[in-house]
């Protein structure tokens, strides 16, 4: 029997993805965020705009998106309730947000030079996806959310994520991504089956 609620938020489960990005002084600053999808060679982030990380991506219209595996847990505790913005704005210092200028120092996580943004790339993420913004959606008006798409120019990926002789593709079964799952943290359980759909979107196209 289904029943009607109204849950508080509908995180049904996305990757979390941590969004480096330049300060307006040229620092780096470090943002763990869960809202996202992708399509093609696209993706969409979901943020508030009164965030460092939106501000930054809007200036400087460019960011890298590192993936973190389950193995990266403490550093993105290490990063909540974090924020580049100084003065915090009043509706994260409600919520416990502090302000921190070194956000991958505090993390313990090394930031690596990209090859196209200026934004640098995190070492310990296995997957690296240095990205350019395409355009800035209000999201939920009348609120700050909004919906930023980027488009992927470039794709960093640890070796042992490949499959065996491949230089392009992907081992699902070797990649375990950290999933937010109605705000709590979870990894991938081993392939239940294969997909029908993988066929449709050609051979090997995970």
């Amino acid at each position: 029997m289904h029943k009607v609620i109204q849950p508080k938020i509908l995180y049904f489960g996305t990757s979390v993805v941590l969004i480096s990005t330049v300060n307006e002084d040229g620092t780096p600053n470090l943002a763990p965020m869960s809202s996202a999808w992708w399509l093609n060679q696209s993706c969409m982030l979901g943020m508030s705009s009164k965030s460092q990380t939106v501000q930054n991506l809007i200036r400087e219209r460019e960011c890298v998106l590192n993936l973190p595996s389950v193995d990266l847990i403490p550093a993105i505790d290490q990063l909540t309730l974090l924020t580049g913005r100084n003065p915090v704005p009043e509706s994260k210092a409600e919520r416990g947000y502090q302000h921190e200028a070194d956000k991958f120092g505090i993390a313990g996580l090394t930031p690596l030079p990209s090859e196209l943004v200026h934004a640098p790339r995190v070492k310990e993420c296995p997957i690296h996806l240095e990205a350019r913004l395409v355009k800035v959606h209000p999201f939920e008006e009348p609120s700050s959310l909004v919906a930023m798409e980027v488009y992927i120019e470039k794709v960093h990926i640890e070796e042992g994520l490949l499959m065996d002789g491949e230089s392009n593709y992907i081992d699902p079964s070797k990649w375990n991504p950290m999933i937010m799952n109605f705000c709590e943290y979870f990894g991938l359980s081993e392939q239940l089956s294969a997909s029908k759909l993988a066929p449709v979107f050609g051979p090997r196209s995970v």
